[in-house]
């Protein structure tokens, strides 16, 4: 287990702590974007649940936003390498989107613009990018673009691109990876200085350490249910193969296998 203190922006518990903070939040977005004037008109909203039907695959976006114009920017920190993520995308689009007009609403052009933005330490794509944006355009004429107001930008901290993107992104993003304050001090970005600012704001936190403690405790038990879950299983199934092929009862079975007198009531219910 990590200390709270050694934890970079890669850590989804420190993104997201750091990310709740408005401030931090904001300035990040004006790194991607290059915007500004970009202002945050809510409060950044963590683990923000979207689900359609219960019977549906729900989902939890890392940081979620609207600045002054109603754009909705959802912040993704992908530390895992993962094969999935233009896909978990194009779902994550759809079920954000269900939720932006009211019911009754006649015209689609009243659905907010958004941005799903995807920070990973690796390349997703292999093109060497830094930063590679996704919006709608046309096969026949690149020119044309579908004008749907949806982006999907994936920031990648290995790219190699220099020369294409600013320097206040690029050191954004290797500050992401290390999350070092000398990164931090030498950067011109006063925005870089903003979110390094909040960083150490949630590592000397007292109330951030116990809520951390608290997480790593809540995985522990949900890992342990896991295993034991799955030697539950096991069981089941040893208990049924020793009943059909040597024809023992559920207790004989369950003796043979050695399980405690006091969980066979478990297994055999």
């Amino acid at each position: 287990m990590k200390q709270l203190k050694d934890l970079t922006l890669l850590d989804k518990f420190l993104f997201d702590e750091t990310m709740d903070h408005p401030e931090a939040h904001e300035a990040l977005l004006q790194i991607i974007l290059g915007q500004e004037e970009l202002r945050l008109m809510t409060p950044s909203q963590t683990e923000k649940e979207f689900r359609t039907m219960p019977w549906l695959r729900s989902i939890r976006v890392d940081v979620y936003a609207l600045d002054q114009s109603g754009t909705v920017y959802d912040t993704e920190m992908q530390a895992e390498h993962r094969t999935d993520l233009a896909k978990r995308s194009r779902y994550y689009q759809g079920l954000i989107d269900s939720s932006l007009l009211e019911p009754g609403t006649i015209s689609f052009n009243k659905l907010n613009n958004t941005y799903i933005i995807m920070i990973t330490p690796y390349d997703l794509f292999g093109a060497g990018k830094y930063c590679y944006t996704f919006v709608p355009c046309c096969k026949e004429d690149k020119t044309i673009e579908l004008q749907d107001g949806a982006i999907r930008i994936f920031l990648n901290t290995k790219g190699k691109n220099d020369h294409e993107v600013s320097q206040e992104l690029r050191d954004f993003l290797h500050y992401v990876e290390t999350t070092d304050e000398i990164i931090a001090e030498n950067s011109e970005s006063e925005r870089l200085k903003k979110i390094h600012a909040c960083v150490s704001r949630v590592k000397s936190s007292e109330e951030a350490g116990v809520k951390y403690m608290q997480k790593w405790e809540e995985k522990i038990i949900e890992r342990e249910k896991a295993l034991a879950e799955g030697r539950a299983e096991t069981t089941l199934s040893s208990m049924h193969k020793l009943m059909e092929k040597m024809g023992m009862t559920a207790e004989e079975a369950l003796d043979f296998l050695e399980i405690p007198k006091d969980e066979w009531e478990t297994y055999l219910k």
